[in-house]
């Protein structure tokens, strides 16, 4: 009996984590910063040549997209129109929404346009990518169910404004109902364009449950903050936030394992020379003094080859062993970092990096945000020393007026 009491308490201890609370809120804010901003560099980057890639002026031609989407049901909202404003204003919303994802502004809506905006580009023209985007693309739907704006953002940092109204109550926002008002016509204007053209029903359909999902949560804590219907909605929040999480986490473990056990049984990374051939050649060597130093010796690239296969295979083993991890997790990310040097494929790398953040140890993402708020702090002395007398004269207006 004693046995069975100690294991139920554990399994209610365990329900009660997962429920009470969003699990890793520094992990999954890192995410979010991470691709949002890995995808903002690469729209950025290819702003001139985005004709060529995704709009009219592709060789992948719309037509062709159109015959590829209607037979596998893939989304994008490019097969809506081949006309060049309707690819601008796409691309635009893609930029934009991913600019205000990194930035945590209204994460809930923010995060559903950068899917729609990933899936729309990269569904278009599925023969643009370095292995990257096939990275983003999983992310960008794993992200929606996340509640990564809980730290560095500006969601968070408007609710702290609210908690520490005068009032003690929340003030009244505007923004959001608005918000969601547009989206919602926007929302319904692409479900009949989706049902004209038969397929990726799945994004629109998932796009009305969250619309839904959204107003509900809205309702609910505008006119019953300390419900039990609120209380629930926040337990589902956070079960949906943890399981999202565990499934970036597990993606992550699949695509070292994958990508290792595959190169354990490749010749090329058997024999040593998988890294010597592309070093070799001109479309992955960006810089190549550095990749010929690299090339002249025998013994570094047999070394990286095979570290390269070790560390894959290795990792997702290393979570059970905290300190294990950690030094595994540096080694990744620096070869990813190398990677992006010495191969030329720098989106490929910022999007595995991002994804490797996830397992990041809290400890050290608190201080990694306490040293870039100082460092914040210290570059802008003055204008701060300005602002504090300015709010003491606005508070004290405040409080004349209304004493």
């Amino acid at each position: 009996m004693r046995r069975g009491n100690g294991f139920d308490r554990k399994v209610a201890d365990a329900l009660q984590r997962i429920t009470a609370a969003a699990l890793g809120p520094y992990q999954s804010a890192v995410v979010r910063i991470g691709f949002a901003g890995a995808w903002l560099c690469f729209l950025l980057r290819e702003l001139p040549h985005r004709q060529e890639l995704y709009g009219p002026d592709s060789p992948w031609a719309w037509d062709m997209a159109r015959r590829l989407v209607a037979g596998n049901d893939a989304f994008t909202v490019l097969v809506w129109g081949d006309g060049v404003l309707w690819f601008e204003c796409v691309y635009a919303l893609s930029v934009a929404s991913s600019l205000l994802l990194m930035l945590g502004w209204r994460t809930r809506a923010m995060s559903a346009l950068f899917m729609v905006g990933v899936l729309s580009l990269q569904n278009r023209s599925i023969f643009m990518g370095d292995g990257g985007d096939n990275v983003i693309h999983l992310m960008a739907l794993y992200l929606v169910f996340t509640r990564c704006a809980q730290v560095w953002s500006l969601d968070a940092r408007r609710a702290a404004r609210a908690a520490r109204a005068e009032d003690g109550a929340a003030s009244r926002d505007r923004t959001g109902p608005v918000l969601w008002c547009l989206l919602g016509f926007g929302l319904l204007v692409g479900t009949f364009l989706s049902l004209s053209h038969r397929p990726g029903l799945f994004v629109p359909l998932l796009l009305w449950v969250l619309w839904l999902a959204q107003g509900l949560w809205w309702a609910v804590s505008r006119y019953a903050a300390r419900s039990q219907p609120h209380t629930l909605l926040d337990v589902i929040a956070n079960l949906v936030h943890n399981t999202a999480l565990v499934v970036i986490m597990a993606e992550v473990c699949v695509i070292y394992a994958t990508a290792g056990w595959y190169k354990v049984q490749g010749s090329r990374w058997q024999d040593g020379t998988a890294l010597y051939y592309p070093l070799k050649l001109d479309y992955f060597t960006p810089w190549p003094a550095l990749s010929e130093l690299l090339a002249a010796s025998g013994t570094m690239v047999m070394l990286l080859t095979y570290g390269t296969v070790i560390v894959q295979v290795a990792f997702p083993f290393t979570l059970f062993n905290r300190r294990v991890k950690n030094v595994l997790l540096v080694v990744m990310m620096v070869e990813h970092a190398a990677i992006a040097v010495v191969l030329g494929l720098p989106f490929f790398s910022l999007a595995m990096i991002a994804a490797d953040a996830v397992f990041l140890p809290t400890a050290f993402l608190v201080w990694l945000g306490a040293a870039a708020a100082r460092g914040r702090a210290r570059l802008r002395p003055r204008g701060r020393s300005r602002e504090a007398p300015r709010q003491h004269e606005q508070h004290t207006a405040h409080r004349t007026l209304v004493g």
